[in-house]
């Protein structure tokens, strides 16, 4: 029994009323998803992937899809060869602009827009740098070592021995590309890539420079100023200009990207432009109030502490957490988290003077002789201790 075929419209998940580009839009998706070479071996992704590949067939034709509006699939099983659509007749179908367009990225060429041997910026080189907290917060300046590649003064960057020069392409004519082609599920595809020989460049040395072998470049170890700003973060980077790798063909220099790693902090945490930290405070501080010592990235400050504060109490100092990135004078806040401290070790009149004011205040530590004591009976008495002892 013949296979029934669906919807057209239906195998891409689009209206009826879809556009060319939500057409390419869905079947590049399903294409993909679906491809030969991404599900090896798979008979069901290979099925699904023609069958999407039938759909966009007609109905990124304008002439076939209003054939097939009006007719349904009856209006090509003449020319199919057997129905199905494994049998589909691709032959009058023009795959060249999807190949380009839609599979450009996934087949790794498609069409260039462009010739390739033109000046091209070079690549970006990257490297890192430590720096304090406190660094991060006010801005440094460092001193970076790396190794940077400089134009050759003897070929001037041509890579070519002195008195001659680099020639012609002979694989790519001096254009930089090559084109292949190749057999794939819709016929011979026409492909571009790089010139493997010239890399692009359009150009190959016979003879090499001896001061570089040919590269163009000398490499050495230089020393870099790296201004970072304040308020940078972890993990943020540093643009310096025209640092990076030499450009080809005459293209500027690449750029030199220096990530930024900030040390931890024994007593500061940081959250965008907010500083954290923990302050211990005695009891007595806590209950009468009084002033406190706050260590700051700015240095120590005074803060008055009210009577009655209780352990975990957050207190904001404002405009003492980071600079902005954007404006070193707008700052952040630090929030302090105040701990009540216990202390282990007392003087016996302290002890004393602890248990006088507890009677004032309570009397706390006679709490369970006390409840004891307005018990009924003992019988009630014998319960709650029976209570107490699970």
């Amino acid at each position: 029994m013949a296979e029934t075929k669906r919807d057209y419209y239906e195998v891409l998940g689009v209206s009826k009323s879809a556009d060319e580009a939500e057409l390419k839009k869905a079947y590049r998706a399903l294409a993909k998803k679906y491809h030969p070479d991404m599900n090896p071996g798979d008979a069901e992704a290979e099925k699904k992937f023609k069958e999407a590949s039938e759909a966009y067939a007609i109905l990124s034709d304008p002439e076939k899809r209003k054939q097939y509006d009006q007719f349904g699939h009856a209006a090509f099983e003449g020319g199919a060869g057997g129905g199905g659509f494994g049998g589909f007749d691709f032959s009058s179908a023009d795959f060249s602009d999807i190949f380009g367009d839609i599979f450009g990225d996934f087949f790794g060429g498609g069409r260039s827009r462009r010739s390739s041997n033109g000046p091209m910026k070079g690549a970006n080189i990257r490297t890192s740098v430590r720096i304090s907290f406190e660094e991060a917060v006010f801005g440094v300046e460092k001193e970076i070592e790396l190794t940077l590649k400089d134009e050759c003064t003897k070929c001037h960057g041509t890579g070519a021995k002195p008195g001659t020069s680099p020639e012609t392409c002979p694989k790519c004519g001096g254009k930089g590309q090559v084109v292949f082609t190749s057999q794939s599920f819709f016929g011979t595809v026409r492909n571009v890539q790089t010139c493997p020989d010239c890399q692009g460049s359009g150009k190959v040395v016979k003879d090499k420079c001896p001061e570089c072998g040919g590269n163009g470049f000398i490499a050495a170890r230089k020393k870099i100023q790296v201004s970072i700003p304040a308020g940078i973060d972890n993990g943020q980077s540093v643009r310096i200009r025209e640092k990076g790798e030499p450009g080809i063909n005459g293209g500027p220099r690449g750029d030199l990207l220096v990530e930024v790693i900030v040390s931890r902090h024994p007593i500061f945490q940081r959250e965008d432009y907010n500083i954290y930290s923990a302050v211990p405070i005695s009891y007595a501080v806590a209950a009468l109030g009084g002033e406190i010592v706050v260590d700051t990235v700015d240095g120590k400050v005074i803060y008055d502490v009210k009577a009655g504060t209780q352990t975990d109490t957050k207190v904001r100092l404002k405009g003492k957490g980071v600079p902005t990135l954007r404006n070193k004078d707008i700052r952040g806040d630090h929030y302090v988290t105040l701990i009540v401290q216990t202390p282990e070790r007392m003087p016996q009149e302290a002890k004393d003077l602890l248990k006088r004011f507890d009677e004032l205040t309570g009397d706390s530590l006679h709490a369970a002789q006390n409840l004891e004591k307005s018990s009924g009976s003992d019988k009630d008495k014998d319960k709650k201790k029976k209570f107490w002892k699970t």
